[in-house]
C-alpha cells in the first residue's frame, strides 16, 4: 500500500463517508437501501461507491474470523533485519500465513501478523520461511491470546 501526501489525497464529503459507513456494516446492503439513509438515489450511490472503490479509498471484501476456519494461532512477530529491508519485506509478502507487512521505525524494521493453524504451524513457518530469509537477523513473536477489537472504520470518524 502506497503513501498518498496529503495533496492528492482524496476529499471526503459526509455523503460519502455515510456511505462507507454503511457499508462498514453490512458490505451486502443494497444501493437501494444506502440511499435512503444518505438521501440519494440509488443510482447516485452506485456512481459513488464506482468512484470510491476506482480511486483507491474503499474496498469491499469478506472479512473470515480465523478461529471459526480453524486457525487457532494469531500472532504479532517484529522482525529485525540487515541490507535492504524493502527486499526482506517482499520476501515476506509472498508468505501464505502472514497476512500483513509493515515496516516500521523503533525496536524492529518489520512487524508481521500471522495467522496459523496450531503452535506446529507457527513454529515452522518461523524456522523454515521466516528465519532463513536474508537479511533477517532476529525475531520476536507476541502470540494473541484473545483479540478484543479488531475495527476497519479508518477515515469515517
Amino acid at each position: 500500500m502506497s503513501r498518498v501526501s496529503k495533496l492528492n489525497r482524496p476529499q471526503l464529503d459526509e455523503v460519502s463517508k455515510k456511505i462507507i459507513e454503511q457499508l462498514q456494516k453490512d458490505g451486502r446492503k443494497s444501493y437501494a437501501e444506502i440511499g435512503k439513509v444518505v438521501g440519494l438515489s440509488e443510482a447516485a450511490v452506485r456512481q459513488r461507491v464506482q468512484k470510491l472503490t476506482e480511486s483507491g479509498v474503499m474496498q469491499i471484501v469478506a472479512v473470515t474470523d480465523p478461529l471459526r476456519l480453524g486457525f487457532s494461532r494469531q500472532a504479532m512477530i517484529g522482525i529485525k533485519c540487515t541490507g535492504d529491508v524493502s527486499e526482506i519485506a517482499e520476501a515476506l509478502s509472498q508468505i501464505s500465513s502472514i497476512d500483513y507487512v509493515v515496516l516500521t521505525a523503533g525496536s524492529f524494521d518489520i512487524m508481521v501478523e500471522v495467522v496459523c493453524e496450531d503452535d506446529d504451524h507457527l513454529i515452522a513457518l518461523l524456522n523454515q520461511r521466516i528465519r532463513n530469509i536474508p537479511g533477517v537477523v532476529s525475531s520476536e513473536t507476541f502470540v494473541y491470546l484473545k483479540l478484543r477489537k479488531q475495527l476497519y472504520n479508518w477515515g469515517t470518524r
